[in-house]
């Protein structure tokens, strides 16, 4: 009898995909012998490969006709035992889809974001879980997995620590916390001013540096955590994905909201305080959730994308923040 083959669709984006992971891994280790196929986009080859669970990655870019058209033969060149996508949006579903896949596995529009999107599956489930990893995990079940989840470890190259070490030891950095003030949009981000004095507890008490991590069009962002962070002087870091694994994994402790580096740090082993306000920890949070969470009891969960801080974040004290870090760190407050 011949060995699985999985397709397995999930196109982006960061934190998305490293919660994908356990249940990939999930899959891996209920056929270790199988053939997993894993469809995303070319910005995410390298974080995919990284965690050594599928055979062959295919990118492909939703936006580009020619990309589709070449997933698409692809797709349609082999026999499949099953396709699962985890991502649940049109442009995921419809690759298996229109690629012929004859057991297609995804959400039903209880869990699904889009309306209409089940239409495209053969199996639809139901998720009684919580987290979105766990979701993802019913997924992987329905493939008749023996797991739903397993651990994984990603793998950072050698060559990338050496270039992080070298690039930290000219800005004279040896230890280090790591902070990611972006998050997607604003409302789920805790106030740059707020970083901007954290940073100066963390230099002044606990004698380490901070290292700003930031994407493509938050640069006013690290300019206004910089300017009120005074004489700390934190440093501001946008390395590609292979540097940024580097750097999270070297990290004493990242801080940050529902944002993809503070989940791909976790990932990576970071200890990690996570700040959230208006989307839910319980589906969105650290996983597995072994984390400080804060959030305030008086938030109320929302996926709306507002352009200013959420009120609830507004309740997270620097304080507050500065003693989650110390006992991550394993120090009294």
């Amino acid at each position: 009898m011949p060995e699985p083959r999985f397709l397995v669709v999930r196109l982006g984006s960061l934190g998305d995909i490293v919660h994908t992971f356990p249940a990939v891994a999930g899959l891996r280790a209920s056929f270790p012998s199988a053939e997993i196929i894993w469809l995303t986009h070319p910005r995410w080859v390298e974080l995919v490969a990284s965690s050594c669970l599928a055979t062959e990655i295919w990118p492909v870019d939703s936006r580009d006709l020619g990309s589709v058209r070449h997933a698409l033969r692809k797709i349609r060149s082999a026999p499949w035992t099953a396709a699962i996508d985890y991502q649940g949006l049109w442009k995921s579903a419809a690759l298996p889809f229109f690629g012929g896949v004859g057991k297609r596995i995804g959400f039903s529009s209880a869990t699904i974001r889009e309306f209409g999107v089940p239409i495209l599956y053969t199996d639809r489930v139901a998720c009684r879980t919580t987290h979105i990893a766990d979701r993802n995990g019913e997924l992987t079940l329905r493939a008749d997995a023996t797991k739903p989840v397993a651990e994984v470890t990603l793998q950072v190259a050698d060559a990338d620590r050496e270039l992080v070490r070298k690039q930290l030891e000219e800005q004279d950095v040896a230890r280090y916390i790591v902070l990611s003030p972006g998050g997607g949009w604003r409302a789920k981000c805790w106030p740059t001013e707020r970083f901007g004095a954290l940073c100066q507890k963390i230099r002044a008490d606990l004698k380490l540096s901070c290292v700003i991590n930031y994407g493509p069009g938050e640069e006013p962002l690290v300019a206004a955590v910089q300017a009120a962070s005074g004489d700390a002087r934190p440093i501001a870091y946008d390395g590609d994905m292979g540097p940024l694994m580097a750097l999270l994994h070297g990290a004493q402790c990242i801080v940050g909201g529902d944002t993809g580096p503070l989940h791909l740090g976790i990932a990576l082993g970071a200890p990690a305080v996570a700040l959230f306000g208006p989307t839910d920890p319980a589906r969105n949070g650290p996983y597995p959730p072994q984390h400080i969470v804060l959030r305030s009891p008086g938030a109320h969960t929302t996926y709306g994308r507002g352009d200013v801080p959420d009120p609830s974040l507004l309740a997270l004290s620097v304080e507050d923040v500065f003693n989650a870090v110390r006992q991550s760190l394993g120090k009294t407050a």
